[in-house]
């Protein structure tokens, strides 16, 4: 996929186990045929603001979805949905945790900050598929977002 190919998930993730099921789980019900994976926090802010590495990738050509994991490498997915929010154009993105931390200053610093859903991902690997699964049919179908520029 080019960088100015629609993207209508941005998979946040450092773990290349998570990241298999997780596209597993979206192939399942064909929500993953325009999935962006980036591996850290900071590839992810560079993705989103369109710098770095996606210098040349439209900036109004937002994700409908970002799956965060909490505990990236480089810069950690607090500050990533800090940046997100905090941001006139990004706000309104959907942000849903997709993390390993059941820890509840995390969960309750992510609704401070505005996540919109907070997943401890499921040990059981059935489990995570069926998660996922409901995750991208719930924010990609069923959802109707406010102010967000289709993609």
């Amino acid at each position: 996929m080019s960088i100015n190919s629609a993207t209508e998930i941005l998979l946040i993730e450092d773990r290349e186990e998570d990241v298999e099921l997780t596209l597993r789980a979206l192939k399942k019900h064909n929500l993953a045929n325009s999935v962006k994976v980036v591996n850290d926090g900071e590839k992810a802010l560079e993705f989103i603001f369109a710098t770095g590495d996606y210098a040349d990738r439209e900036m109004n050509n937002l994700p409908k979805l970002i799956l965060l994991d909490l505990k990236l490498p480089k810069v950690d997915g607090l500050e990533v949905l800090k940046q997100i929010r905090s941001d006139e154009i990004t706000k309104l993105t959907p942000i849903v945790a997709l993390t390993s931390s059941a820890e509840e200053r995390d969960v309750i610093e992510s609704y401070k900050l505005g996540i919109n859903s907070y997943i401890v991902k499921p040990m059981n690997f059935e489990s995570f598929i069926n998660a996922v699964s409901e995750v991208g049919l719930y924010w990609l179908l069923l959802n109707q977002a406010p102010g967000i520029k289709s993609v």
